[in-house]
């Protein structure tokens, strides 16, 4: 016996009319690639995004078709998010910090048809225009005073003109709801990038559940600022879930620095904010430098890579706001985990309320999580056991775009996430590194998170990473990379010192050396195969390591 309720499709068009219909005042607010602030609100963004619409259907875009874009957080960037895929296209947002030939790669892996891109990247839409790629159209995401003169690309056009003598009404087509809506490509994976082709239906359950009180709570009454891209994994959702919800959003365009950032959370309120740790990193020490507390910040998600637990307590005892560590992958959408507490947990003292917030969370509801060792048994949520966190759910990809048969889904469904991770009885997740990173001594597992994580607790030190270099008995020992505060310093051996009462004693690591800064990717992750590659013939000056010895 099947129910009787009536049964519309999940689609995006369908987000961005709810947002039209109930929360058309509510505000949108971008600084622009130009420079000045733009206010708008989703009623006017809906409108504008059916312009789009058919300006596409103009330009011979068709469902299916892949669209590109090069862009910053953005109002005219939010509007291609709901024009392309409502239409029935596929929205494929590129990294623009890609090696050239990577650009290359998924621009004709995706086979996009069209380009919109920001005029900071207009040097990455020459480069695409000179090679013999699929793209067909190009639209700068400017006006027309802005165009740039001799770009070089035939037939480029303004968005602005694009738009302009476009009707505000469309009647967005009623898609299965299966259908493609997006496609992102894997960051900092060896070798090419691979494709994640997200549908409707999985974008749209990813939205409510990033909603729920217990995920990423967004609601109208945030003013949500994330500074995640838009390029990277659709900002995690976060465009979607606001046109939901009629959250105010403000959009930094290509502000990411302090200064720029701190303007916009004083000047429009800011409630809610999210992004990876290197962004707060600076953010908080320019907060220091000023005195400055950010008095209407009360949620800061924190994902991408390890959040410190030193950056927790700042945010927290500093600025009176609660982080929310979460984390996810590409393939999955990409929220998987978040930190909330427990009623339970409130009895617990700082210090083990802390030690649970710097894990990686609890999945939320559509997310299942497992722990399998070596030999492909199951091990239990005990909190202590390691070994190869997999996943599976409601927005999980099921493969890869043109890569249907790779081997990193299990026979029985399930995706390896390349973490190495424990479970607890709770469903807290550890990681403790990514398997490629995790540095293996004498048999036995050194996370470099927890190693991370213990050396940036030291005021002296910004950044850190640690990475694995070869040792005659032991396979691997620690090397830590160290970026020193602005205007601190510190000593090798008093780094060492203070190491010492934080970690096991053959943990800690063999050599420490000072750079100037660390290896970054688009989405602020360490790039450790680079660091791998710079010190790979680096000799430990010890090599019997008394931490082993």
């Amino acid at each position: 016996m099947l129910g009787q309720m009536m049964n519309d499709p999940l689609l995006i068009s369908s987000q961005i009319e709810f947002a039209a219909k109930f929360h058309s005042s509510a505000e949108v607010v971008t600084r622009t690639v130009e420079g000045p602030i733009h206010r708008s609100t989703w009623g006017e963004v809906a409108r504008r995004s059916r312009r789009l619409a058919n300006a596409l259907q103009r330009m011979g875009i068709k469902p299916g078709d892949r669209v590109a874009t090069l862009a910053w957080n953005t109002q005219r960037h939010l509007e291609v998010y709901f024009a392309v895929s409502s239409l029935g296209a596929v929205l494929h947002t590129i990294n623009p910090r890609l090696p050239p030939e990577q650009l290359r790669y998924v621009v004709d892996h995706a086979e996009d048809v069209g380009l919109f891109f920001d005029t900071t990247f207009l040097k990455l839409a020459q480069f695409l225009a000179l090679q013999s790629s699929p793209l067909r159209h190009y639209v700068a995401l400017t006006d027309a005073p802005h165009l740039p003169a001799d770009s070089g690309i035939q037939d480029l056009r303004d968005y602005e003109s694009l738009i302009a003598p476009e009707a505000e009404t469309f009647d967005w087509p009623a898609l299965d709801e299966n259908t493609a809506s997006s496609l992102c490509y894997t960051s900092g994976t060896a070798g090419f990038p691979k494709g994640v082709l997200y549908s409707h239906r999985t974008t749209v359950l990813h939205s409510f559940a990033i909603c729920m009180p217990d995920a990423l709570a967004i609601c109208a009454a945030d003013v949500t600022l994330p500074v995640v891209p838009m390029f990277h994994v659709n900002a995690w959702g976060v465009p979607y879930a606001a046109a939901m919800t009629g959250s105010k959003l403000v959009l930094p365009g290509p502000g990411l620095d302090p200064v720029n950032l701190t303007e916009l959370i004083e000047t429009e309120g800011v409630t809610s904010l999210l992004g990876v740790p290197t962004v707060w990193m600076a953010l908080l020490a320019h907060a220091r430098a000023q005195s400055k507390r950010f008095s209407t910040v009360n949620k800061v998600v924190i994902g991408g890579s390890a959040c410190p637990p030193n950056m927790i307590q700042a945010w927290e005892k500093e600025h009176g706001a609660r982080v929310l560590h979460a984390w996810g992958m590409t393939e999955m959408s990409p929220v998987g985990t978040t930190g909330v507490l427990l009623p339970k947990h409130e009895q617990l003292d700082e210090a083990a309320r802390l030690a649970l917030k710097s894990k990686q969370g609890r999945p939320i509801f559509g997310v299942d999580l497992r722990v399998m060792d070596d030999d492909g048994a199951i091990v239990s949520h005990d909190g202590k056991t390691s070994g190869h966190l997999q996943v599976r759910g409601l927005w999980v990809a099921g493969s890869y775009y043109k890569r249907e048969h790779d081997d990193t889904h299990l026979p029985d469904g399930w995706f390896d996430t390349g973490d190495i991770a424990s479970i607890d009885a709770d469903g807290y997740v550890q990681i403790t590194d990514r398997s490629k990173d995790v540095i293996k001594s004498g048999g036995e597992w050194i996370s470099s998170i927890d190693l991370e994580n213990a050396a940036m607790s030291h005021p002296a030190v910004q950044h850190a990473a640690a990475i694995g270099v070869p040792h005659p008995k032991w396979q691997e020992r620690p090397l830590l990379v160290v970026v020193k505060a602005p205007g601190k310093d510190i000593e090798r051996a008093e780094l060492q010192a203070f190491l010492e009462g934080r970690l096991v004693k053959w943990w800690l690591p063999d050599a420490i050396e000072f750079v100037e800064a660390l290896p970054l990717g688009a989405t602020g992750k360490v790039l450790k195969r680079e660091l791998r590659t710079r010190f790979a013939d680096y000799a430990l000056p010890d090599a019997k390591s008394p931490g082993n010895a």
